[in-house]
Formats: C-alpha cells, structure tokens, sequence
C-alpha cells in the first residue's frame, strides 16, 4: 500500500543535497515506511540553513514532495494560506493519484481548506492526524475550525487522551518517539540512578515565554539559598526568538544554566539520562508532548502542566508532579518539592514510569496504524 501525507513539516537541503526534516516528524515517517511500499510526503521546503534538531529519510521509499512554506501570525499571513489553495490542492491531487490512502497532520494551516476538499472530493482511504490538544478552549481560530470539521467527517482521526463524549471515530493515540533498545535501555537507567547531593533538570523544546522557559529560569532564580544550594545544572534544550533575553535573565543568581540549542535526538538522550527532572510549565496548545515520554523512559521524573492531555499520563505525586495553576509561584513549589523528595519515593515515581512509556514505542504505534488501516 502506498501512502500519501500531508503537513507543515520544514524541511531543508543540506550543502551536499541531503533533504532533511523537523527531526521528530521524520523519524516518525521513517518508522511508517516499514509498513508502506512507497510514502509520498507533501510538505513545506525551505531555502534556509537547517537546524540542527533535521534528520533525514532513512528509506528510499520516501519521495518528498515540496511545497512553498504558508501561514503566519500576521493577517496577510493567514490570507496567503487561502491563496494557495488552488496550487496546494493541485499537488495534493496529483499525488493522491499515485497512492492508495492519506495521512494529514493536523493542525496546519493548510488543514483549513484541505480538511473539507478531502472529506467532499476524495474517495481514498485515509486518516487524520490531530497532534494539537483536542480540549483547548478558547483555541486559535484555525485550531478551532479544524477541529470542528474534523468532529463532523467520518474518516478516522487520532487525537491525543481520552475524552468524555468522544466521538466514535475520534481514536485516541500516543505520539510515538521510543524504539525497543530505548526502553530497555531505560530500565537499566531507572535501576541505577539516584538523587544525589546536587539534582539536574532539564527541558527540551522551543525556547519561548507560552511553553514556559522564563517561568522555569524566573522559578529557580526565587529559591530560597538553602534549596538553591541543591540545584547542580539546568538544561535548556531548543532556541527561540527569546533566547538571548533568557540568557540574560538566567545570570542574575549564579546558577547553572546550560543553553544547548537545538541538538540531535541522541544527544537530547544523553541529556535525559544525566538530569534528575524534567520541566514543562507550558501554557502553549499541547496534546502530549514526545520530550515528556522520552524523559521519563530515561529516568527523568516530570514537572510538568495540567494541561489537555498531559494529566491523563503524568499523575501527581505517582509519577511526576503537575503543576496547576501554571504560575511561577507553582513552578518554583514544585521544584522546592522535588529536590526534598525523598530517595524512596523518587526512585518509586521513576519505577510507575516504566510501564506507561511502552505505549510510546513505535511498534506499538505500528500495530494500532496497521489496525485503524484495515478497518478503512
């Protein structure tokens, strides 16, 4: 069976012409082209160095189909989304007509007029994928129309949590971002780490204000001497507009903050593996972020927000601590809390861990695609 899929995904080419990709989204796709003989993938290119957190394909069975990049914050931004619709959709169609069914990621900007097109004109086999939280409200408009049209066709979709009314074709899935070796790997981890004198925390993601970054520095910066005295290094895993403001900011007490930019995912591991928490105070429309499935497989025990579907995974004292409200106040309680954690009850949260992150490997993400597939 071959596949069609369509999303935002930058992608970039290297100077010796190697394409490459936003690198969970890639590895992601490379994963699924062990159950598709071909994958055609319809997304957004860009003349742009690329960052360093791209990968690229690793199957010669997918063939990128580039796209000009569209949408925006600003008005004329998102009026240029609706202008490229006929030009988009022209594309979508003449690689439909190579493959047997679709995937498209949402949300995206183009999701606004591709979402009604493949519902009213396509006959193919196909599923979309929601990565957006399925709960938020109020959500942007665009989120907002997505969604509501997306609750209303009949193919599958798969969202992120469980939900009170969800609707009958609404399947509720994990992102994967795990392979086997990653898990076993992780409860040789779990087995052998402890809190020590000094603890080290992590975050990995974009360096902005709405997923939390000055609230975690502004956090620690507060804590009373005898707590900070316990704080070994802070891991900042990402970058932003905002990174040179957060640098400032991080210096006013001492600490040790380490801002590592984007990294490649073996390295991110590595960073797992040397902290003893992970931070996520995020207030951004999430649905379950990988990073927080991908820390706590490596021994990394989750501060993170009660948002969307987060608090469905990460249960308050049991595995992690949720922070609700999110406020500075409550990111720098929790922080206070972790670090006083006793050694037993730290290394139990890390054991409650080890069987929920299974759920996140790829091949149990295979097996529900191949399912959801087979039922049309």
């Amino acid at each position: 069976m071959k596949l069609t899929i369509i999303s935002h995904t930058e992608h970039y080419k290297l100077r010796d012409g190697t394409i490459v990709g936003w690198g969970p989204t890639i590895t992601e796709i490379n994963h699924l082209a062990e159950i598709f003989e071909e994958i055609h993938h319809i997304a957004m290119f860009y003349d742009e160095e690329a960052p360093k957190s791209s990968l690229p394909y690793t199957n010669d069975n997918i063939k990128l189909v580039p796209i000009k990049p569209t949408g925006g914050e600003s008005i004329l931004a998102k009026l240029n989304v609706l202008f490229s619709a006929p030009r988009v959709i022209r594309i979508v169609n003449k690689t439909l007509a190579k493959t047997d069914c679709f995937q498209l990621r949402a949300p995206t900007g183009i999701g606004v007029f591709l979402i009604p097109y493949l519902t009213l004109f396509s006959k193919k086999k196909g599923w979309f994928k929601y990565a957006g939280n399925w709960k938020q409200n109020p959500a942007p408009s665009g989120y907002a129309i997505q969604r509501f049209l997306l609750k209303r066709q009949k193919r599958s979709v798969t969202i992120n949590g469980a939900w009170e009314n969800q609707k009958e074709h609404c399947l509720s899935f994990e992102n994967p971002c795990l392979v086997d070796k990653d898990i076993l790997e992780g409860v040789d981890i779990v087995t052998s780490k402890h809190k020590e004198e000094t603890l080290n925390f992590c975050y990995v993601g974009r360096l902005e204000k709405e997923k939390g970054v000055e609230r975690i520095i502004n956090a620690f910066n507060k804590l009373p001497d005898d707590i900070r005295t316990k704080v070994g290094e802070i891991h900042l895993v990402g970058d932003g507009v905002d990174v040179g403001y957060f640098k400032q900011i991080s210096e006013k007490q001492g600490l040790n903050f380490i801002f590592h930019g984007f990294l490649p995912t073996e390295k991110v591991f590595e960073i797992y593996k040397q902290s003893h928490y992970f931070l996520m105070p995020t207030t951004a429309s999430e649905g379950f972020p990988k990073v927080i499935a991908e820390a706590m497989n490596f021994g990394c025990a989750p501060i993170v927000s009660a948002i969307s579907s987060i608090g469905q995974y990460v249960k308050d004292g049991e595995n992690g601590f949720l922070i609700n409200p999110v406020t500075e106040a409550n990111v720098m309680a929790m922080i206070t809390k972790a670090i006083k954690l006793p050694q037993k009850e730290y290394k139990q949260i890390l054991i409650n861990n080890q069987e929920i992150v299974k759920k996140f490997t790829y091949d149990y993400y295979l097996h529900r695609i191949n399912e959801l597939i087979k039922q049309g």
